[in-house]
């Protein structure tokens, strides 16, 4: 491992990628911790404490949210318009017809993806300013009051153009360095937050046998989250003989890899989301004079802010399940490999073309989505067990930023792997 780090640095471009994107990591950093004029930031701790909405979006802003700096807003509006991106695809048939013609089709895309992100992170900076402005931290600021419409917009402006500022250090990383940009940007969120958490977890008053427990635990997940993000059922594919012209090409064989867990962290997030709003929806009615309306409520409050009934975890289970499915059947449609491999003359061996495939490769990925979905549920349930188990407070959020840091090490280390191959030196992975 030491060898191929130091071979890796001997390599004159390759160490220039390396070093450009640590660069412009350490450029996210300073800049996420540029706050927000008038902002209280005790009362925003203690509201971080009780809010999990505003735990998971800081978990995507980088922790820039925590001090409410520029990029507060990090890159959840892009995240969020990619998915809305996906989704649209089978339904808006001229999305679907560019998501087919290469590289230029892609680039389309990823320019809309860049133009949604625009209202959503306004629209996003919005509800964050109102929700912090309700709860004191940001000190005698009214939004868009008479007197504060300017600043109001102002902020709101800001906001947004540091949504699109880390967007477009991402894209520079992902083109210049090595790595997936906007995925590396959440990454070094992720890390720069262990160090406190650890002294946390250490200051606070634990046995010797919760903290090995919790160790224990910790480690057995990045194990699990490593063997099903590499899991992979090979479907073999032989391609006939072609004629082109005089000359015939023999036929060859290779594989189609259907991943256990293709699906990523998206269900996750979907799942968490889908928890966390009825409680944010309900919040706003605790204070009706209406009592019944308020006592309902403040029970609907309870149930979803409080993580600790097993109703609560098992329901959090069942939807991370549910939209594993139904992400990876979307994403899975999007590639439309049985017309594909019909188009290229290629075929699987005793499966006839055309739709008895597409029904094979259905129930094929079916029977590993289920591995890879009650995998992504236990993850998700995670910090039920260590509560109990070790008594260790860890946030709902702390497994979907494990699964983030584990799927970048592995993706990045692959690329390196990759660029170090080409140049006849050993890589990473043995």
């Amino acid at each position: 491992m030491i060898d191929s780090a130091l071979n890796a640095f001997r390599i004159p471009d390759l160490r220039n990628k390396v070093l450009y994107t640590i660069g412009l990591l350490l450029v996210f950093r300073v800049i996420a911790h540029i706050p927000v004029p008038g902002v209280d930031l005790a009362a925003l701790r203690d509201l971080f404490a009780n809010n999990q909405l505003l735990g998971l979006l800081n978990l995507f802003s980088g922790g820039a949210l925590q001090t409410f700096s520029v990029v507060a807003l990090g890159v959840y509006p892009y995240i969020t318009g990619s998915i809305i991106m996906q989704l649209l695809l089978p339904l808006i048939p001229r999305l679907e017809a560019l998501s087919k013609e290469g590289e230029m089709g892609r680039n389309k895309l990823n320019q809309y993806t860049r133009v949604m992100t625009v209202p959503l992170a306004f629209l996003q900076g919005f509800g964050q300013v109102s929700l912090l402005q309700r709860s004191g931290v940001l000190a005698n600021f009214n939004l868009f009051s008479g007197a504060t419409f300017l600043p109001s917009l102002s902020l709101l402006v800001a906001l947004t153009a540091g949504t699109m500022l880390l967007v477009w250090l991402g894209e520079l990383i992902t083109e210049n360095g090595i790595g997936n940009g906007i995925s590396l940007i959440i990454f070094a969120g992720i890390v720069a937050r262990v160090p406190a958490g650890i002294s946390q977890v250490v200051a606070g008053s634990l046995s010797a046998t919760s903290l090995i427990a919790f160790g224990a635990i910790g480690i057995a997940t990045i194990a699990g989250i490593v063997i099903v993000q590499e899991g992979q059922r090979r479907i073999p594919v032989q391609y006939s003989k072609r004629i082109r012209g005089t000359r015939m090409y023999q036929g060859q064989s290779t594989h189609i890899p259907l991943k256990v867990n293709s699906a990523g962290m998206i269900p996750l997030i979907f799942a968490l989301s889908i928890m966390i709003f009825p409680g944010t929806i309900a919040s706003y009615f605790q204070a009706s004079s209406n009592q019944g309306v308020a006592d309902f409520a403040a029970n609907i409050v309870n149930f979803f802010n409080s993580q600790t009934g097993l109703a609560y975890w098992l329901l959090y289970f069942l939807l991370v399940v549910a939209f594993t499915y139904f992400y990876t059947a979307v994403t899975f449609q999007q590639q439309n490999l049985p017309e594909n491999l019909q188009k290229n003359g290629g075929f699987i061996p005793g499966i006839r073309p055309g739709r008895p495939t597409a029904e094979y490769l259905n129930k094929v990925l079916n029977r590993i989505t289920l591995v890879g979905a009650l995998f992504l549920g236990i993850v998700a349930i995670l910090p039920f067990f260590a509560r109990a188990i070790t008594n260790v407070q860890t946030l709902t959020s702390a497994s979907t930023g494990l699964l983030i840091v584990v799927g970048v090490v592995l993706d990045t280390m692959k690329q390196m792997e990759a660029q170090m191959m080409m140049r006849n030196y050993t890589g990473f992975i043995k």
